[in-house]
Order: C-alpha cells, then structure tokens, then sequence
C-alpha cells in the first residue's frame, strides 16, 4: 500500500511540476505514471552511488554537488522516457526543486 501511495504521489507532483515550470513536458498521464516509477528506480539505484562518489564535492560545496546529482538523474530520465520532455538545463533545475518541494510536503501529508 505506501508502494502505491508514493507512486501516486510522485504522479502528482510531476503533473504539478508541469504546470507550473515551462519547458517541463508530460504527455500524458501515463507518460507521468511511467517516468513516475523511472524516477523511483533511478533514485534507489543509481542515485546513493552517484551521491558517494561525490561526497567530497557535497561536502565541499554544501549540498549543491547532492542536488545537481537530482537534476543530472531527472534531465537524465527525461532522456529515457517517451513523452518525457526537459527542455534545458535550466528548466531541469527549476523541476527538481520544485519536484522535491512538492514530494516532500505531500509525503509529509500522506504520513498524517
């Protein structure tokens, strides 16, 4: 069950993202659902790996080098999923903050 609530969450919180950052393109629902579940599988696979071996940068440079990680990983899904679009850097930039704000105040929600 809070398998399916965080993917509902994660669904959400893109097609909010879509609506409100420019250059952030989402076909469908379906293409949401699908770049939904490659976020949650980057995220668990690839992102720790990458966010140790920059560890020193993070530390370095305060949590910037752990946050361009996040916009790297979601420019780099947009890549992989049909009718995923970012348009740039910038706009991937812009995504992922709100992206994450917007995960974490609807988790916070779901957990109450």
């Amino acid at each position: 069950m809070k398998l399916i609530i965080r993917l509902a969450v994660n669904v959400f919180a893109l097609l909010v993202v879509e609506y409100v950052v420019p250059g952030f393109v989402l076909k469908d629902i379906w293409t949401a659902v699908v770049a939904a579940v490659a976020i949650g599988i980057v995220n668990t696979l690839i992102k720790p790996v990458l966010q140790l071996i920059a560890l020193p940068i993070s530390i370095l440079t305060l949590g910037i080098g752990a946050f361009l990680i996040n916009v790297l990983l979601l420019w780099g899904t947009s890549r992989l999923v049909p009718g995923f679009y970012i348009a740039s850097f910038t706009t991937a930039v812009l995504g992922s903050l709100v992206l994450s704000l917007v995960t974490w105040f609807l988790h916070k929600l779901a957990r109450e």
